[in-house]
């Protein structure tokens, strides 16, 4: 049997995002609720925190939120959310990782993570808007190709900071498992939420 038209869709189609097709009525009230609540959704999830002792590194729900969003706004509200989520933390809101705070702490050993997730969720809302998180296997490839952005610029800031020999096991190695669960965890969500939200089309 063939899948349904609107499941699979060539690279160069856009489609809709789940928060359109789940908020059809497109105004700004709309997308600026949606940009203020995924950067407050963010701050949340970057409280859920576990410090390693060999990395200034935590293991954190953080970019699960970030890839997330960029999955469900798309690339452009995606982009501001993070950036909003930056800002807010920026200007001393207890918004990072452990309810951290400040510009001290974008300077830091985290700082390129942190910075990457304006770009990361733009990335997964990309590959979103392509129609890549209505299927389990595409899902898992967008995050863990967001996540991929995430480490790309982390390591790249991290290495200032790592000793030497060293950089790969403070910065990557560790959460690579639970990369992998998270994108796991968006495979079996965002395909099933679609499926629903065109069973009760009429």
């Amino acid at each position: 049997m063939h899948a349904p038209a609107e499941v699979i869709m060539p690279v160069s189609v856009r489609t809709l995002t789940l928060a359109e097709a789940a908020f059809p009525r497109a105004d700004f009230l709309r997308d600026l609720l949606l940009v203020v609540g995924a950067s407050l959704v963010t701050a949340a999830a970057a409280q859920v925190a576990i410090p390693l002792p060999w990395t200034p590194v935590p293991l954190t729900g953080q970019t699960f939120a970030v890839l997330l969003t960029g999955m469900a706004l798309g690339p452009g509200r995606g982009f501001l959310a993070l950036t909003l989520y930056l800002a807010e933390g920026a200007l001393g809101l207890p918004v990072f990782a452990g309810g951290a705070s400040g510009v001290a702490r974008l300077l830091g050993p985290t700082g390129g993570y942190l910075f990457a997730f304006p770009l990361a969720a733009a990335t997964t809302g990309f590959l979103a808007e392509r129609g890549w998180d209505r299927r389990m296997l595409t899902t898992m490839a967008a995050m863990l190709i967001g996540s991929a952005v995430i480490f790309v610029c982390g390591l790249a800031w991290l290495r200032r900071f790592a000793p030497e020999g060293q950089l790969l096991a403070a910065g990557l190695y560790p959460f690579i498992p639970g990369d992998v669960v998270k994108a796991l965890l968006a495979a079996l969500a965002l395909p099933p939420a679609w499926r629903r939200i065109h069973g009760r089309r009429p």
